[in-house]
Order: C-alpha cells, then structure tokens, then sequence
C-alpha cells in the first residue's frame, strides 16, 4: 500500500489514512486531536486532509464508522449459536477481544470515544454509535425471545432486562479497556458475568417449577 503523500490526495491511501487518524482519535478523543497532529500522522496538508472529508470532524465520522463494524458482526455471529449461555458468552469475550486488539492494522476500542466527546461536531459519529447499540440490543432481544419461546429459558423471563444487562456489561468493559484494564482481567470479568446472568435465570426457571 502506497504510503500518503503530503497535499496529494489523490496519490493517498484511505485506509492508511483512515488508521492514522483513528490512532490519535483512540488516544486522545476528538477535542483533544488537533488538525496539526492529524495532518502529521496521515501525511496530507490540511487543504487535502479538509477536501477528502470535509472537516475534522468528517474525518472522525468515517474512522467511527470503519472501526465499529466488527461490533455489529460480533453480535450477528453470536446468535447463530446453540445456547443462550453461548451467546451472552460470545457477545462479551469476543468484544473484549475486539476492546483490547491495539496493533499496526487496528487503532482499539472506538465505542466509548465515539459516544463521550463533548463538541457538537461529533453528533453524527455519537448518533451512528448509538444506532449501533439500538441495533445490537434488538438483535440480542431477539435471540433471547427465541430461547424463551424454545424452553430454554422460562416464559416469565423478562428478555429486554436479560438484554439490558448484557448491554450495560458491555458497555462498562469497552469503559474499562479504555482504562487499559489488562485483557485477561476483562475477559474474566466477562465470562463471570455471562455465567452470573445465565445462572440467574436458571435458578428462576427452578423456583417457578
């Protein structure tokens, strides 16, 4: 891949500079990102940085957007599998994976960035994110709803409180991995909350036998 030019862009790599500035954006929000250290990082000038997206905070929409897509498939591989146990444990561990991945091809956790920043600017990147959570939720509500009507878990399980606890989970580890809270701490903490939700409503299922 072509390394981006300075003031060419139409000479520069998207994803290279997609990564650059989903680096600094990671490490210091979208306020605390100057367009100096932007226009450093991806190598283009602030006229070419400005024409390929329109602003700043354009260029911090498209990293939101490329960088929180494995979410959404995290969730849609999950409910594909035999267990509720299984998908509230896959749903959990695979996104702290996906948390704490820092490496040459992947910048880390974008969520809790994306949703904490405190300029106007960012309100489309905040609103996508939030459409991403909406979207999960449902999807995990759904499969919940399946696992009631299957037996699996008891009809008198209340799946949007099933659902919203795995959520609020979720959300609280991609907080902490952003407190660079070690992986293996997380994924504990992960699979002790799956386990603790499933348990729960097992122990449900036995009292209302």
């Amino acid at each position: 891949m072509a390394t981006p030019t300075r003031g060419r862009p139409s000479a520069y790599d998207r994803d290279l500079v997609l990564l650059a500035a989903a680096r600094l954006f990671w490490r210091h929000g979208f306020s605390g990102t100057s367009t100096r250290a932007l226009t450093t990082a991806t190598g283009l000038s602030t006229s070419s940085l400005y024409a390929a997206f329109g602003s700043k905070a354009g260029l911090f929409e498209e990293t939101v957007r490329t960088y929180t897509a494995e979410y959404r498939d995290i969730y849609t591989r999950a409910v594909d599998l035999d267990s509720i146990a299984a998908v509230i444990d896959a749903i959990l561990t695979d996104s702290v994976v996906e948390f704490t991945a820092p490496s040459e091809t992947h910048p880390g956790c974008f969520v809790s960035s994306a949703v904490t920043n405190d300029s106007a600017d960012t309100m489309d990147a905040a609103e996508y994110v939030a459409e991403l959570h909406r979207a999960n939720e449902s999807t995990l509500l759904a499969r919940i709803e399946r696992a009631i009507a299957e037996g699996e878990l008891s009809v008198d399980t209340s799946a949007s409180a099933i659902a919203g606890v795995v959520q609020a989970i979720w959300h609280g580890l991609s907080v902490q991995s952003r407190n660079e809270v070690p992986r293996h701490a997380l994924i504990a903490t992960a699979k002790l909350a799956a386990s603790s939700i499933v348990d729960y409503c097992k122990t449900e299922r036995l009292a209302q036998a």
